[in-house]
């Protein structure tokens, strides 16, 4: 039996005039008689493309929740999964959102996933009323620019960019490589990283390498000859894998990191000559062997999928059980923009973190973590403060 867990949700009084949506009705959430009545909840996502295994970690927290919520026998409503692939490109993401929004009885969509995704789709989601609760879309910006129902469930890269910046000050760098891939998630926790580092006394080179690039030997052999001592690589582990590769190859020995976007097996995998080894990885998701809710719910994934949670399954997982919350809350009378208004002002205790928002729907909380590949294996090394002082 599912243990539910403690959460507060602040549901306006206007909620109470709301009309009932039932499936099938106009407005869009999901209804029927009280033994029938189904809400599907919506992940959008790269579900296919280069980096799919960060889309797939995402989806399987979803799903996880809406399987535990159906088997517990807490609800009087059943819940229902609708996948919304956008390959987490911005020229999909019309269309993944389009495909959430059309479905009448998708209640609240889990994402987007990827922050350039997210800019196009927010607006869409917006107009049709419907929470956007991303787990991983990080770009400051989000957040910045009116989404009328956009929310962030994690530290954005203003945070996670000054970690990198005091984590290189730390480590000594003198002058550090700065690489984005020209995305917009990329360029934003790069030009944080560099503004930190550079206030910091560091000297920094940016440079820009497209993440459609196929040979990295040109950037590898420009790390070595600029003299820098660190490097930051902002993408996706799909080019990140080949740019070590590259890098070992052209002899860089300095320090090097990447953001939470690489923070993925499948970054090993790329790099299969152990060129990954001893790269550290900066990410706003904990480590969940922390503590015991952590172990237990990474048991209960991996009995599900056979494979352990990846970077933001937990925190997809909480978004998913937020919304589910708000539903059962909210009852029969739930429909797309009270389970906004419900979460918008909510609490939930989640297994990654406690979930609350701003008023500019910004994850109300901070924590930004370090991670290092050891012998094949991301291990974690603890809070940015923690190692820092």
């Amino acid at each position: 039996m599912l243990s539910k867990r403690v959460v507060k949700l602040a549901i306006p009084v206007a909620i109470g005039a709301l009309a009932l949506t039932a499936c099938g009705d106009d407005g869009g959430g999901g209804g029927g008689d009280a033994s029938g009545t189904v809400f599907k909840i919506a992940y959008q996502g790269p579900l296919s493309g280069d980096n799919v295994d960060l889309g797939i970690n995402m989806e399987n927290g979803v799903k996880l929740a809406i399987a535990e919520a159906n088997e517990s026998g807490d609800y009087d409503v059943t819940f229902e999964y609708l996948d919304a692939d956008d390959r987490g490109e911005p020229g999909q993401a019309t269309a993944a959102a389009q495909r959430a929004i059309d479905d009448e009885d998708v209640i609240a969509v889990v994402g987007p996933a990827f922050s350039g995704a997210a800019a196009v789709a927010a607006p869409l989601y917006g107009e049709a009323g419907m929470a956007a609760l991303s787990p991983s879309a990080t770009n400051p910006d989000l957040t910045q620019q009116g989404f009328p129902t956009f929310l962030r469930g994690v530290p954005n890269d203003a945070e996670q960019g000054a970690a990198i910046a005091t984590f290189f000050a730390e480590q000594g760098v003198e002058k550090a490589m700065v690489i984005d891939d020209l995305d917009d998630y990329s360029i934003g926790l790069a030009n944080v990283a560099q503004q930190g580092m550079e206030e910091a006394g560091i000297e920094v080179v940016r440079e820009s390498v497209p993440s459609d690039t196929v040979d990295h030997s040109g950037i590898a052999r420009t790390a070595v000859t600029s003299g820098a001592d660190g490097l930051v690589y902002t993408g996706y582990y799909s080019q990140a894998g080949p740019l070590a590769v590259k890098l070992s190859e052209a002899g860089f020995d300095g320090i090097k990191l990447a953001g939470d976007g690489v923070k993925d097996p499948e970054f090993i995998s790329l790099a299969p000559g152990g060129e990954a080894e001893e790269w550290y990885l900066s990410c706003p998701c904990r480590d969940l062997d922390a503590d015991q809710e952590g172990r237990d719910f990474a048991e209960r994934y991996e009995a599900e999928y056979n494979r352990a949670p990846g970077t933001y399954t937990p925190e997809a997982y909480d978004a998913a059980m937020m919304i589910i919350e708000a539903v059962a809350e909210l009852g029969e009378a739930a429909d797309r923009q009270s389970v906004y208004e419900a979460i918008s002002v909510g609490t939930h205790d989640g297994v990654a973190k406690t979930l609350s928002f701003d008023e500019n729907g910004e994850y109300a909380g901070s924590g930004i973590y370090i991670y290092r590949v050891e012998n094949d294996t991301i291990t974690a090394l603890g809070d940015i403060t923690e190692i820092t002082g």
